[in-house]
């Protein structure tokens, strides 16, 4: 099947079983990922396989959340305190369709066309010939004021029709379509 909803599982069960060896022939004792509390609120298979494999989430077993972070990360003055989520370019495509090469591409394109035009946090969702573009509500009125823009430009992508999600930007949009039976895998 074509990008199952626990493809998360497979990809970090394949990278967290490469830095283990990695660690093991350094002599490191433990792999770590920046899993936070509130990762626990959303459908994560990735988790499952740190799990299995011993990775640790320091972060997540602290019980700290990602606004939490971001605090602590400017009180100590770090230039990525509030640096946009950024998650895998696969959690653009809705589950069980194909990914290919091109439509990675193709939302990668898309999202750099987006950051040049000044939007800070989103996500460009791939429904074959459309691009739904996911925004937070307050820059809602910055997609007004470039909409011929940012349809142009899109378009050069390959999509055909443009779209803008009025329920605003959110993370794991693409879950809210599964069933939780397939939450559970």
């Amino acid at each position: 099947m074509d990008n199952p909803p626990n493809r998360c599982y497979y990809c970090k069960n394949e990278l967290f079983s490469k830095l283990l060896m990695v660690a093991k022939d350094q002599g490191i004792n433990y792999v770590l990922d920046g899993s936070n509390f509130d990762d626990l609120n959303d459908h994560r298979p990735g988790m499952k396989a740190a799990k299995e494999l011993g990775v640790r989430s320091p972060l997540k077993e602290a019980g700290i959340t990602k606004e939490e972070i971001r605090c602590f990360s400017k009180e100590m003055g770090l230039p990525t305190w509030n640096k946009s989520s950024f998650a895998c370019l696969s959690s653009r495509f809705p589950y069980n369709s194909r990914i290919t090469k091109e439509k990675l591409n193709q939302v990668d394109r898309g999202e750099m066309i987006l950051r040049s035009l000044g939007f800070q946090q989103f996500r460009l969702r791939h429904h074959g010939e459309i691009a739904r573009i996911e925004i937070p509500r307050d820059q809602f009125l910055l997609m007004v004021e470039k909409v011929d823009q940012v349809v142009e430009e899109l378009k050069t992508c390959g999509f055909s029709y443009v779209t803008m999600d009025l329920q605003g930007y959110r993370t794991g949009s693409m879950n809210e379509t599964l069933k939780e039976e397939d939450k559970n895998v």
